[in-house]
């Protein structure tokens, strides 16, 4: 029969493969996933804390202050299910955002709200799901997009988002996010009769260029030939850095490096990463020209049949979600950064961005000069 110290129940077998299997499995995730991983861990450890603390008071204060805590297991309206829209997987930073707030609307909604969230665009591309959702289809009641993907559409004020330069570091962006003028852009386009307004806002990091061949600053993109998404304001800020804008596939972008069709493009730290391109093109110019802000959005039709106290859900759910955004984005992209230099990507930064900017002025003029007072209330939220 064995040894008694040999001898192992059900639940020791188990551990024991669950301990084997995260530490041969967990070889195999990737710097995004362990990043994000460890990010998300904290961020829960950090909000049940505060849990545990609250439940930790005497019973007469649980009494006083049960509100939407003691509700938020009771169904707060009718049954309802919300179709979300993700274009991306749900490990990246965009995708563990979403899955954040589906959970938390699940939650204090007590059950009565059912977020049906779809992702790595089987709905369809940024602007297919837009389309459905302007179009009144019915079929997608929610999407997490870019902050600005509404401009093609009328959104004026979110053009102001995508200006180079606009933002000088994440603080300056959750300044916007936080301030009072926040709400009046995700609501823009309920006000232009779009039929959708804007929940939340967050983000997946500044953008920067990758290139085949080193580039150590602002000189050294003269005549490349740089990959960009099909957009005004993109194509003007890399006519005024010298080089030539060209419209590659994202699909294809990996190869168009390689063979040479492009010299260099740009993403978000953690997206240059996860799609391989340090393979193709090592370098990398932390010039952070745009900010890759996000938001979620809702159509007026699917926030119309909801009850007050569940609109409530979504609001409180929307800030919840926000603030993990916040947490999780920058501490993954700050671990994705230091094994890329580990890894010998040729990493350089960028200690004064003037000239950059001077570089872009005709498209910053340009892109906001019929609203050039709100343009400057954003640019003084970095004092």
């Amino acid at each position: 029969r064995g040894h008694p110290a040999m001898r192992l129940g059900i639940t020791e077998i188990l551990l024991i493969l669950v301990l084997a299997l995260v530490i041969f499995g967990g070889s195999k995730l990737s710097g995004v996933g362990k990043a994000l991983g460890q990010s998300i861990r904290e961020f829960k450890k950090e909000v049940g804390g505060k849990e545990e603390e609250a439940t930790s008071a005497p019973a007469e204060a649980k009494e006083e202050s049960k509100g939407e805590s003691a509700a938020a297991g009771e169904p707060v309206g009718p049954a309802v299910t919300l179709v979300m829209a993700e274009v991306n997987p749900l490990d990246t930073i965009v995708g563990q955002t979403d899955t954040a707030f589906k959970e938390k609307v699940e939650e204090l909604s007590g059950g009565s709200i059912t977020v049906d969230l779809q992702a790595s665009g089987v709905l369809g591309s940024e602007n297919d799901v837009l389309d459905t959702m302007l179009g009144g289809g019915g079929t997608i009641d929610m999407s997490r997009i870019s902050a600005f993907a509404l401009t093609s559409y009328g959104a004026e004020k979110s053009v102001l988002l995508s200006v180079p330069y606009t933002f000088v570091n994440r603080e300056h962006f959750w300044k916007f996010a936080d301030s009072e003028l926040a709400p009046e852009f995700l609501m823009e386009p309920h006000d232009n009769g779009l039929g959708v307004r804007g929940l939340f806002y967050g983000e997946e990091g500044f953008r920067h260029f990758f290139t085949v061949k080193p580039v150590n600053g602002l000189e050294d993109l003269k005549g490349m030939k740089l990959r960009v998404s099909n957009d005004p304001i993109m194509n003007g800020m890399v006519a005024g850095l010298g080089a030539n804008a060209t419209v590659v596939s994202f699909n294809e972008l990996y190869s168009a490096l390689q063979t040479g069709v492009v010299d260099g493009a740009e993403q978000p730290i953690a997206n240059y990463q996860s799609n391989a391109f340090p393979e193709v093109a090592p370098n990398l110019i932390l010039d952070g020209h745009t900010l890759g802000a996000i938001q979620v959005i809702i159509t007026d039709d699917a926030w119309d049949k909801l009850t007050p106290e569940q609109q409530d859900v979504l609001t409180e759910a929307g800030k919840y979600a926000s603030e993990f955004n916040r947490k999780i984005s920058e501490e993954a992209e700050n671990k994705v950064l230091d094994e890329l230099k580990a890894n010998g990507v040729n990493v350089v930064e960028v200690e004064d961005k003037t000239p950059w900017q001077e570089a872009c002025k005709d498209i910053i003029e340009s892109s906001t000069k019929d609203n050039a007072e709100l343009y400057q209330q954003i640019l003084d939220m970095a004092k």
